[in-house]
């Protein structure tokens, strides 16, 4: 876990986050310090309660450097974008690097669910994903994360005790030891070094 960390993370096409409870705090300080040439794609799940629409792409588009914007169906993901799963639809990547809504059963009461998205990208992305899960109240995420470094990607937690809620994060790491456990400030600056490595 030393700060050679960073140069180790190469070769990344896509990171996926997913956070619930304190997320979007987390959110804004990882990717705050982007800079807007930035790469990767960045496809991002953080629960919000269903009944309303989501305002998370316009908050972050007026913080951030890069182009954020709410996941469409069948859209082509694009490099140095951030996504963000709208309300009420699971969000998953195709093979082809598409995005996927579906309104398939919840998955841990959630849906959109963090698993379901880590899933579909480590299948598409395999060891050129990279995984980051933050704060949160249930145990969404850990399964996917699992996935994730299964398929060969590299996996990040939130460090629990810096998290607002440690449940989600803890969850992670009952069930795996992820390559790197990270304050947020830390993630902001793996993040940041990444080299980029399009397909």
């Amino acid at each position: 876990m030393s700060d050679a960390a960073s140069s180790l993370v190469n070769g990344i096409e896509a990171i996926v986050v997913g956070a619930s409870a304190g997320g979007v705090e987390a959110l804004l300080r990882i990717f705050g310090e982007l800079p807007a040439d930035f790469g990767p794609p960045i496809i991002a799940v953080l629960h919000l309660p269903d009944e309303r629409r989501s305002q998370l792409a316009e908050v972050f588009a007026r913080r951030l450097h890069i182009p954020v914007q709410e996941a469409r169906d069948k859209e082509v993901i694009t490099p140095g974008t951030l996504y963000f799963a709208g309300p009420g639809y699971h969000l998953s990547v195709e093979h082809d690097r598409s995005l996927s809504l579906s309104q398939e059963e919840r998955v841990h009461h959630s849906r959109p669910a963090i698993d379901y998205l880590f899933a579909s990208a480590a299948d598409t992305y395999g060891p050129s994903l990279l995984a980051i899960l933050l704060t949160g109240a249930n145990q969404d995420g850990a399964h996917g994360l699992a996935h994730v470094k299964q398929s060969g990607g590299t996996t990040v937690v939130q460090d629990p005790m810096e998290a607002r809620i440690a449940v989600m994060p803890l969850a992670a790491l009952a069930l795996h030891t992820p390559d790197h456990i990270l304050t947020l400030s830390r993630i902001g600056s793996l993040l940041a070094s990444l080299e980029y490595s399009p397909c």
